[in-house]
């Protein structure tokens, strides 16, 4: 994260606006996972309004840099600026496995979509990053089915634990 020498006048307008911001709405439809999400224009109409009444603009932009090893590396950069010329920004790397226009162009629209909603604080019930992550969500948990225990199986109580 990057941010101006100074953050004395978009602070205080970042705390008013994120008082006011509130959950981006699961509009869109992720087929492959068979759920909803946020999608940008979601995570764009709750905040954009808020930000600019407290003098934030929000410049989201990509770049390309040269990384350590000397490779090239697609970002995209998010950056509030106040009206006073203070900002924060952050970057997120573009993965963008085939190298297509395709691909980058959704990579592009993935990245605004995250790095806009990290840096307003935006709260959406958005799961498909989990899910691909294999990580279970609380509907996941809610909806899987436990095995039930046999009656004939051995139970331990925590003393009794053999350690398997």
């Amino acid at each position: 994260m990057k941010m101006s020498e100074s953050i004395d006048k978009i602070a205080p307008a970042l705390l008013k606006a994120q008082k006011r911001i509130g959950a981006a709405k699961k509009g869109a439809d992720n087929p492959f996972f068979k759920s909803k999400y946020a999608d940008l224009g979601s995570v764009m109409e709750v905040c954009k309004e808020i930000l600019n009444e407290e003098g934030i603009i929000v410049i989201q932009a990509p770049s390309t840099t040269i990384d350590a090893t000397g490779l090239t590396e697609n970002l995209m950069t998010c950056t509030f600026m106040h009206e006073s010329g203070q900002f924060v920004e952050g970057s997120m790397k573009l993965l963008v496995p085939k190298g297509n226009m395709q691909d980058l162009g959704s990579a592009t629209t993935y990245a605004r979509r995250y790095t806009l909603q990290s840096m307003a604080f935006i709260n959406s019930e958005d799961d498909d990053g989990n899910r691909a992550s294999g990580v279970k969500t609380t509907k996941d948990k809610a909806t899987s089915k436990t095995p039930k225990k046999p009656d004939n199986a051995p139970s331990f109580s925590k003393k009794e634990s053999r350690g398997f």
